[in-house]
């Protein structure tokens, strides 16, 4: 679901006209689709190169959908990488992260995520961190007000006010 470069958007249709028990795109936008689409699906990709603050990772977590991200901007604020502890047997984070903007970094990426994937347990617990994920407004309003009164505390003794 979608629209962008038209390369990429003829590279979808041919791969949804090849194989279309697996593939489907649908040119342009629906809004509750998307949705749909983020609720139902395993794993979310979102190679964003820029993404100054971003939604679906955010929607795709609250759903249970783990996203595959470039760590930029907001994407790199709101999803924390998979870490997992062998000896105390817990799974940490809420996506999978790359650093290079290449189809190697993501590749490993989404590699990471289908061997979380095929361990259900792992997995399970990967989508309730997710799902636990608390983006409100409430919670950042707080945050915001702890920030402004932290700064407007006046400087200690000794200190220069600027």
């Amino acid at each position: 679901l979608g629209s962008g470069v038209a390369h990429f958007e003829r590279a979808l249709a041919q791969a949804a006209a090849a194989h279309p028990t697996r593939v489907a795109f649908i040119h342009g936008y629906d809004e509750a689709l998307a949705h749909l689409i983020e609720a139902g699906a395993d794993i979310f990709l979102m190679p964003s190169r820029f993404e100054p603050c971003g939604l679906n990772q955010m929607y795709s977590m609250i759903y249970g959908t783990p996203p595959v991200v470039y760590r930029t901007g907001g994407l790199a604020d709101t999803v924390t990488q998979v870490t997992f502890d062998e000896a105390g047997g817990e799974l940490e984070g809420t996506g999978f992260l790359f650093e290079r903007a290449d189809s190697e970094a993501l590749l490993a990426a989404v590699t990471d995520a289908l061997a979380c994937w095929r361990d259900p347990s792992r997995w399970r617990q990967l989508q309730r961190n997710g799902m636990q994920q608390d983006f409100s407004w409430s919670t950042r309003s707080r945050a915001y007000l702890a920030l402004y009164r932290q700064l407007l505390k006046p400087a200690r003794s000794g200190e220069s006010s600027t």
